[in-house]
């Protein structure tokens, strides 16, 4: 069976990049990533991606001001490189109409807490993890979710449950959380690959 052909948007270090990248380079892997996308021309993810030869792109407003090009510059890279399931991975930015439709069902994201709670505009990073602890929430956790035109709205495919802790700060859960991520995505996406994740 042929390796399912991933692209990665991200925005900073890229961690789950790396994640996901440890992951593919395993012997009973069935995906491997073909591209590296991020809005920012100075990320970790894309030095990392260059690092390890992966194809790497800067696509953002300073690359392209107009919002509907941009989108259409998207599409059209994610085509060229055959890829069949986009993962954003710490992206900062929504996936223009045009990428959506193109790769409709086949675009994953990863949050930083347990979805319906917690999610939306705005929420991501340690905003996440202060709003879990003022909740009160004794658990948190990443899901990954499929990606459509509002944030964090889309149908739901794992969840891994974390523990939080009554003397967890943000930068102590949010450490606990990301760790999970690390396991929880290669794990959703090896499905994928394999047939394995029925909800796709």
């Amino acid at each position: 069976m042929a390796e399912l052909r991933v692209a990665v948007l991200a925005s900073h270090t890229g961690t789950n990049l790396r994640a996901l990248h440890a992951a593919s380079l395993a012997p009973d892997t069935d995906f491997r990533i073909v591209l590296v996308i991020s809005n920012n021309s100075g990320s970790g993810a894309l030095a990392f991606a260059r690092e390890q030869r992966i194809p790497a792109l800067h696509l953002s407003g300073r690359t392209h001001s107009n919002p509907a090009n941009l989108d259409e510059a998207m599409r059209g890279v994610l085509m060229e490189y055959g890829t069949e399931l986009v993962v954003t991975a710490g992206y900062m930015k929504h996936v223009g109409p045009r990428t959506r439709k193109e790769f409709a069902g086949r675009i994953i994201n990863v949050h930083p807490a347990l979805l319906p709670r917690h999610g939306g505009h705005g929420m991501y990073g340690q905003r996440v993890h202060r709003a879990v602890l003022e909740s009160g929430d004794t658990v948190s956790g990443p899901t990954v979710h499929l990606v459509d035109e509002d944030y964090d709205t889309g149908k739901t495919l794992a969840q891994t449950e974390v523990p939080v802790l009554t003397d967890d700060t943000v930068e102590t859960l949010g450490a606990r959380v990301l760790a999970a991520e690390h396991l929880l995505l290669p794990t959703v996406v090896q499905q994928i690959a394999t047939g394995h994740q029925a909800n796709l």
